[in-house]
């Protein structure tokens, strides 16, 4: 009944509206009683063509409202109706949502029927929960993943982000976590994506074991910049209702580059000035807002996120990357050279960090992590030399060691996307690596 009268309680009992002054680019101009819009706002645009285009007031000039929609606006002419919504911007996430694949406004574009409502609304832009009021982060969390668990190991409620250019596998190493994480529910935010690649991941990548503990949000790269925007914020919001039924929760959100270049859209399209590589100063506002809101919670239940940066032209000093970088808790480098040798997942782990390490990981192993990247270091100042053929064995103890060791080393940094290694069993056989009795598998 509470849920009920919530519901009564957003509906609309006075009818308010403006009408379209003029449209430039994206941006539709609303005249009218402007003390009814606020920024945030939702307004709906009745078009020619008997369809209502949701909007959303991002500013004002002058005596007009600045709306951006959620859809193109075929249809929109001037003096087109332009109502004031008053339900406030929020989904009302379910237990049922499991399985489903749902639009950035929380629709169900899975073919699978209507959604069941949950109890209670969530703001798309909640705020992250007082810092003073937060746990700490958790124990390790068992991603499935060889490299990452053993050298990188990521705890419950940390935030870490995957840097790397386009076609390197990260939204396969997404997947890989996403079945085999050891976490109560994922949700999984495709920013963005390619939509021909939407199917793939569903199907081959996550597949039915692994979409049955997740919720989907896709937003596809042709949708309006305030859809790509929308589906992070929901992505968030969804995780925030299992966090609060004390789940440990897993969000993978691919990817918070393109929620900035979206954000840096409607900066633009605002007026806003254009500062690094064109982006504005609300992309450097909105990400932390973005980004706080996972990890843990003021109770028991858990956020960990997962986001990946698609750094420009591999440039890993990039603006979006430079600050995203400084706001986790953690950070994975793939390279395009490790993925180009036939190595998956190609990540550095010598460029790589986890800020819960070493107290993450085992303390038993943790002599056996130091030195396995103390040899993969000391390969790493040699290797040229070595392609070359220049360096003469025998002249260093260490960077003979290290030369033994690669080729089992880099076996075990690769993996099938359809295995699992848990952290005890990675542990072990890094172990038996550096003892020598494994050398080939």
């Amino acid at each position: 009944m509470k849920a009920l009268a919530e519901q009564i309680g957003d509906i609309d009992g006075v009818e308010i509206y403006g009408r379209v002054v003029g449209v430039r680019g994206l941006m539709v101009e609303i005249a009218g009683p402007i003390h009814a819009m606020s920024v945030g706002a939702r307004l709906n645009v009745e078009t020619g063509i008997g369809r209502m285009i949701p909007c959303e007031v991002v500013g004002f000039s002058g005596g007009h409202a600045l709306a951006m929609p959620f859809a193109s606006l075929d249809g929109v002419r001037r003096g087109c109706r332009a109502v004031v919504s008053t339900a406030a911007g929020a989904v009302r996430p379910s237990e049922s949502w499991l399985g489903r694949v749902v639009n950035a406004l929380g629709e169900p574009i899975d073919g699978l029927g209507p959604l069941a409502p949950g109890p209670a609304p969530y703001s798309f832009r909640n705020s992250p929960p007082p810092a003073h009021a937060r746990r700490r982060v958790g124990e390790p969390l068992d991603l499935g993943v060889r490299a990452l668990n053993t050298f990188i190991t990521c705890c419950r409620g940390q935030r870490m982000g995957i840097f790397a250019g386009s076609g390197v596998g990260k939204s396969v190493l997404l997947s890989m976590m996403a079945r085999n994480v050891n976490a109560d529910v994922s949700v999984i935010g495709l920013v963005g994506e390619r939509g021909r690649e939407v199917q793939e991941f569903l199907q081959d990548d996550l597949g039915p074991e692994g979409l049955a503990r997740s919720v989907v949000v896709v937003s596809t790269s042709d949708e309006p910049a305030l859809m790509r925007r929308q589906a992070a914020y929901l992505t968030l919001a969804i995780a925030e209702f299992f966090r609060d039924l004390q789940k440990d929760v897993l969000v993978l959100m691919d990817s918070v580059t393109r929620f900035a270049m979206a954000q840096r859209e409607i900066g633009l399209s605002a007026g806003e000035p254009p500062t690094a590589k064109g982006y504005t100063p609300t992309v450097f506002t909105e990400l932390p807002r973005l980004l706080e809101r996972a990890g843990p919670g003021t109770d028991e239940g858990t956020i960990t996120g997962i986001f990946t940066v698609l750094v420009d032209g591999d440039d890993h000093n990039e603006p979006v990357a430079d600050a995203v970088r400084g706001i986790l808790d953690g950070h994975i480098v793939m390279e395009r050279a490790i993925a180009e040798r036939g190595r998956y997942p190609a990540i550095n782990i010598l460029k790589s960090i986890s800020r819960t390490m070493p107290k993450a990981a085992d303390p038993a192993f943790l002599p056996v992590i130091t030195r396995a990247k103390q040899v993969m270091a000391t390969y790493a100042d040699m290797e040229e030399l070595i392609r070359l053929g220049a360096y003469r064995p025998g002249s260093s103890p260490d960077v003979d060691e290290a030369i033994g060791f690669n080729k089992p080393l880099e076996t075990f940094l690769g993996q099938r996307k359809d295995e699992s290694t848990t952290l005890a069993e990675g542990y072990q056989r890094l172990e038996r690596i550096l003892s020598g009795l494994e050398t080939e598998n």
